[in-house]
């Protein structure tokens, strides 16, 4: 049967309606009214666990939900995406361990500040933020529904073995927004620092804690028009991040440019 997959940045991306909501095998009445009220908000089908292996021989599904006791997930031939902490508990390792992290160096919190990051995927970055604030928070802005339902229902049900990770979560709020969009609708200097991390136009593909997120993700390239509109949201400084290979910094003119040239990361300062 044809599909509706298509390639963006040697990314096999999925046609994002072609999906269902169901629940693992055995599922309690809770996971049931879970994935039906999850179905409605989704605007999808549901279709029972008993069913399900009928339905999916009988019609085309790029991926389904699955609701299950310990959270949710979307699976698909092949794989399958869920909500975890990433790279956030590593790098708070690192600095603990008294290595240094170009992000949070930049940014320089005092605790107070209210920080927009605007493509805020699995949230790792975001996690890591908020562990350094007290009274201020993380505003994630995700554009992917599903990326969003994903990582929506993951900082309400997750629960780390690290309580900073925990409390972290309750610092972040989220928004399911196209960020291009949400940023014109601000208010002048309604926050401290916008951070922008567009998908990476030459991928590592070797980051296999991330690649499950590729084929949902939006591949909006940045703007000088939306950096000017972040300049005017942000008190501080408008953050961009990207690899030394991709041609962000080269269209887009910074102030400073710090990061590692070893991982080849790097971010792009513009002082408001």
């Amino acid at each position: 049967m044809n599909t509706s997959k298509t390639t963006i940045n040697n990314i096999q991306t999925f046609d994002h309606n072609e999906f269902v909501v169901t629940t693992s095998i055995k599922p309690r009445k809770e996971e049931v009214l879970r994935a039906i009220s999850l179905s409605s908000e989704l605007d999808a089908r549901y279709v029972s666990r008993r069913s399900f292996n009928k339905y999916k021989s009988e019609n085309h599904l790029e991926f389904y939900y699955v609701v299950e006791k310990e959270g949710l997930r979307i699976r698909w031939e092949g794989g399958e995406f869920f909500f975890h902490p990433s790279t956030s508990k590593m790098r708070m390792r690192n600095i603990r361990n008294n290595q240094r992290d170009h992000l949070i160096e930049t940014l320089n919190l005092e605790g107070d500040e209210i920080i927009y990051d605007l493509t805020l995927g699995l949230g790792s970055e975001a996690i890591l933020i908020a562990a350094h604030l007290t009274t201020g928070k993380v505003v994630g802005v995700e554009a992917s529904k599903h990326i969003y339902t994903i990582v929506k229902y993951g900082l309400q049900t997750y629960n780390d073995p690290s309580p900073w990770v925990n409390e972290s979560f309750k610092k972040i709020e989220l928004i399911h927004s196209d960020y291009k969009s949400w940023i014109r609708e601000q208010e002048d200097q309604s926050c401290d620092y916008c951070y922008c991390d567009p998908m990476f136009e030459n991928p590592v593909m070797s980051s296999s804690g991330f690649n499950p997120l590729r084929p949902f993700a939006v591949y909006d390239k940045v703007s000088p028009e939306d950096i000017h509109q972040m300049k005017r949201i942000s008190k501080k400084a408008v953050i961009l991040k990207a690899l030394s290979k991709d041609s962000l910094f080269s269209e887009i003119e910074v102030d400073e440019i710090r990061g590692s040239r070893t991982s080849g990361v790097l971010y792009g300062v513009i002082h408001c």
